[in-house]
């Protein structure tokens, strides 16, 4: 008996679509596509090729979705432990791990390929493939076996920006480290608020979170004050390297204070409620300090060259 198709817009090939999204993780690719479009503009100094933006953030995406979903593969037994991933595709059943498993190296290695051939720059794609491993196969493993996790994961999670300062000028200069370094640092205190939320549910999937093992929020409150201590004058170096100007700088500055004092409420009375304040913060602190970097060192750019 001849198969019949089913029709497009069906309501299984809609919750198969759904599933594929849902392995990207579209919130974590937004923001990861957001650093990525920073790093663009800050190499462009200006407005760079329309074509290449779209190369790198088609690349990227590819990148960060296959890394996202085998990060779900490899994570499936301990995501079906937490009520806040149990509904995924692969904890719920929908998908199955060796499909997932084939789509995620698919994908990072066709996003890869992509920026190695469409870029003028084979540099991006190297630093992108570093981003993808990193994170899918070093950081992935080591949450069941220390809270060094964090600081490791932190370092793939850096290198987006990267990608896209590299796709532009083919070359790692001190600029793009210090973003680089701020990214680090934003996402200590960033993880660890969320790893205070879910604490519980962590401790039942077996993952090895700073906070499962800090009961009390001591050494958890204490670590986001000194990496967001730490921050501070990280943000403020693109100014001191003439990549920004005076707004930022004090735009920089004051916001780089807001987020230390939402880590230092927390340090002083650890709460699921000052969490997720932390949590919300470090969601409006990374776009507003980009945003201030991107349009300071654009309005720096073109004003210098009318000077000249």
């Amino acid at each position: 008996m001849k198969a019949v198709p089913l029709p497009v817009g069906s309501p299984f090939v809609a919750s198969r679509v759904a599933d594929y999204i849902e392995l990207a993780k579209p919130r974590v690719l937004l923001l990861v596509l957001l650093t990525v479009a920073a790093g663009v503009l800050l190499a462009a100094r200006g407005a760079p090729d329309p074509i290449y933006v779209v190369h790198v953030l088609c690349g990227t995406a590819l990148v960060a979705a296959g890394a996202s979903a085998l990060n779900q593969l490899f994570e499936r037994q301990s995501d079906a432990l937490m009520h806040r991933t149990e509904r995924r595709p692969l904890p719920g059943g929908r998908l199955r791990p060796l499909e997932v498993g084939i789509l995620g190296i698919w994908l990072g290695g066709a996003g890869i390929a992509y920026l190695a051939f469409t870029l003028p720059h084979m540099l991006a794609a190297g630093v992108a493939a570093v981003a993808f491993l990193g994170y899918a196969f070093v950081y992935t493993p080591l949450k069941s076996r220390t809270t060094l996790n964090t600081l490791v994961g932190a370092v793939p999670g850096a290198l987006p920006p990267v990608i896209g300062w590299t796709a532009i000028t083919g070359s790692i200069g001190p600029e793009i480290v210090s973003l680089f370094v701020i990214l680090f640092f934003w996402q200590v205190p960033h993880f660890l608020a969320i790893a205070w939320m879910y604490r519980h549910e962590f401790a039942r999937a077996g993952l090895e979170m700073l906070p499962v093992r800090d009961e009390h929020g001591t050494k958890t409150g204490r670590q986001m004050v000194v990496y967001c201590l730490a921050l501070v004058p990280a943000s403020l170096a693109p100014a001191a390297m003439g990549l920004a100007g005076p707004v930022y700088l004090i735009g920089a500055l004051v916001i780089g204070l807001a987020f230390l004092n939402c880590a230092g409420n927390f340090a002083r009375a650890t709460s699921d409620a000052r969490a997720r304040r932390m949590l919300q913060a470090s969601l409006i602190y990374l776009p507003a300090l980009l945003a201030l970097l991107v349009v300071d060192a654009k309005s720096s750019g073109v004003a210098l060259a009318l000077w000249h």
